[in-house]
């Protein structure tokens, strides 16, 4: 598998299918885990984090022979990988901004379909992920236990019988856990509505996090619901706490859009017309205003508003007008004012 096939092939999880697919664009889960006799990263040599890394590579090739049918695994040394091609992973949330900006010997593993991935020598010697179109927690947790016990049978994991798994952050002491939903909350933000929903989850120890995770601001309109705290609990009971919340936010923002429709429908119309076409007209358009646009006709498409794009298209170029996947379309690194202008000729063309 070719990491330049990816750039034409969107993942399965921009697929715009599963529950709650009008508000919920994607469900992730990442498990944290350390091998046992190794030191934490954090204060661990250069020389044990190369034998880590080739430890754990070695492991894990182990795990192909075990997929038989599943989508085949890419290994990337990213020390061997391009500074775009890094962040072209990041754009595409199958690696964090800390491992492709980072030094050292890191390397991430994937599946064809960026259903999966595994990052080695993060913050934790793993970080196993997995990732799917719209809100479908239990089938996740399904597919990631089966592939975190696979694991642990070809590493042993670092784990204290009264802490759990030791993870190099305290907060992620225990399960080692990390639940996320990213939701498309447009109405609540028009509406001003969203610092309540803000009150709310951070009250009950989960937080809100931007298009790309910790430290990102929300673009688009777009916000990742994540659980703060594993110690003391279960992956069943944190699975379940969000379960019970992120429907609660579904039926808010669809209320809040019917209301807007109800009360204010010509002014909706007219916002998601006219968001439709400056993107099908633009001749020079910034990645900020691609997202602003993109999210009052993603909007505007499932308030069946407009029927002439449908939601995979638009979550398609969600990912596919940031600044790395750009690039990789066009074949050659670029300046900024360049990239407003090939962008906005690459949403002409999906859009005409």
């Amino acid at each position: 598998m070719d990491l330049n096939n990816l750039t034409n092939q969107p993942g399965e999880w921009l697929k715009g299918v599963g529950p709650e697919v009008d508000i919920v664009i994607s469900s992730r889960i990442r498990l944290a885990r350390n091998v046992d006799g190794y030191p934490f990263l954090t204060t661990a040599k250069e020389e044990e984090k190369r034998e880590l890394l080739e430890v754990i590579l070695r492991q894990l090739r182990k795990l192909e022979a075990r997929r038989e049918g599943e989508p085949p695994l890419m290994f990337l040394n990213l020390n061997e990988v391009s500074h775009l091609d890094r962040l072209f992973l990041v754009e595409r949330h199958l690696i964090s901004k800390e491992l492709a900006l980072g030094k050292g010997d890191r390397a991430v593993v994937l599946d064809s379909e960026e259903s999966l991935s595994i990052m080695v020598n993060e913050e934790d010697h793993l970080r196993i992920q997995a990732l799917c179109s719209g809100f479908q927690l239990n089938s996740l947790w399904e597919k990631i236990d089966r592939l975190d016990d696979e694991i642990s049978q070809l590493l042993p994991y670092a784990f204290h019988k009264d802490w759990g798994m030791l993870t190099a952050c305290p907060s992620n002491v225990g399960t080692g856990m990390r639940v996320s939903v990213m939701l498309h909350l447009p109405a609540l933000v028009m509406t001003h509505h969203i610092d309540r929903v803000f009150q709310t989850v951070q009250k009950i120890n989960f937080t809100v996090r931007g298009f790309y995770g910790e430290g990102t601001q929300a673009l688009g309109d777009f916000y990742q619901i994540s659980n703060q705290i594993t110690l003391g609990r279960s992956e069943e009971d944190l699975i379940k706490s969000m379960q019970e919340l992120i429907p609660q936010i579904v039926k808010y923002e669809r209320t809040v859009r019917h209301s807007l429709l109800d009360e204010k429908g010509v002014e909706l119309e007219d916002r998601v017309w006219r968001a439709y076409g400056m993107l099908k007209n633009a001749r020079v358009i910034s990645s900020k205003e691609t997202m602003d646009l993109l999210s009052a006709v993603r909007m505007g498409v499932n308030l069946n508003l407009i029927d002439e794009v449908n939601v995979r298209t638009i979550n398609e170029l969600f990912i596919q007008t940031q600044p790395a996947h750009l690039q990789k379309l066009e074949g050659c690194t670029l300046p900024v004012d360049e990239r407003d202008i090939r962008r906005a000729a690459y949403i002409r063309s999906r859009l005409n």
